[in-house]
């Protein structure tokens, strides 16, 4: 299927890896130029050269950037001077007791999870709605609806990701510019795999019985029962940023494998 986006430019944040890599990927296989974004020359350069041996066709950059603060989202803007789509990927989680958990370990999460994304998009929205297309999306997680008791920082962070979204989507009444946020469920990223693997070592099990143990234990109210695969999340999240998606504006939409008990 042609998602009619050949040729547009788009930013995966967070994207040497995992989710944002494999969306990179798909937009690369749209005819799309992608800007790869990370936080270590090594990672990014790695990423960018898997890309550019697969799809010598499109134009794909990378940007080294640290967006925790706005020193290091206006380094990444000064770097891309058009966008048409704006994928908010960049996110970070930590397992922590509430009572524990820091002020500035609050902040932190917000400022990383939610504030580069709300940065990246209030320099480009103009643009987008000037030009009258553009597609702004907020990667957020099951987490934003069911609330984690072993990390509520996270779960928070994710939330207000799908409030953002709404927000701005509100600013685009009239024209062809989209904001969406995409709910995500537990999914085989590298990191995911690598730590399944670990905990399967110490405990004897293979990565199979590892993952029938976390469905079963952790969560139960899973309909898939497994982890996604990143490219299936992927799938998702190239859809909303493609042209097909015109009539699909501030919805939450979902990814989640059915972990939320709900049909809203």
């Amino acid at each position: 299927m042609d998602l009619k986006i050949k040729g547009k430019i788009a930013l995966v944040t967070g994207s040497t890896q995992g989710v944002g890599f494999s969306t990179a990927k798909k937009l690369c296989e749209e005819g799309v130029n992608v800007y790869i974004n990370g936080r270590t020359e090594s990672k990014v350069s790695t990423a960018v050269q898997k890309l550019k041996n697969k799809f010598p066709e499109v134009e794909i950059k990378g940007i080294v950037a640290n967006l925790k603060d706005i020193q290091g989202c206006n380094y990444l803007i000064s770097k891309i001077p058009h966008l048409d789509i704006l994928i908010n990927n960049l996110g970070v989680f930590e397992p922590k007791n509430f009572e524990d958990i820091t002020e500035n370990e609050w902040l932190d999460m917000f400022n990383i999870n939610v504030m580069s994304g709300i940065r990246l998009s209030q320099h480009y929205l103009s643009n987008m709605i000037e030009q009258d297309w553009g597609r702004i999306i907020f990667i957020s997680s099951e987490s934003a609806l069911q609330i984690p008791k072993e990390m509520i920082h996270y779960g928070m962070s994710k939330t207000a990701q799908i409030s953002v979204a709404r927000g701005i989507a509100e600013l685009t009444k009239g024209t062809n510019v989209t904001s969406n946020s995409i709910i995500l469920g537990p999914s085989k990223s590298e990191g995911v795999a690598q730590f399944m693997e670990n905990l399967g070592k110490q405990n004897n099990q293979t990565f199979e019985e590892v993952e029938k143990d976390f469905f079963k234990n952790v969560r139960p109210t899973s309909l898939l029962q497994r982890f996604a695969q990143v490219e299936e999340d992927a799938n998702m999240i190239v859809y909303i940023a493609s042209a097909l998606s015109s009539a699909t504006n501030g919805a939450i939409l979902r990814a989640d494998g059915g972990v939320v008990q709900s049909a809203f």
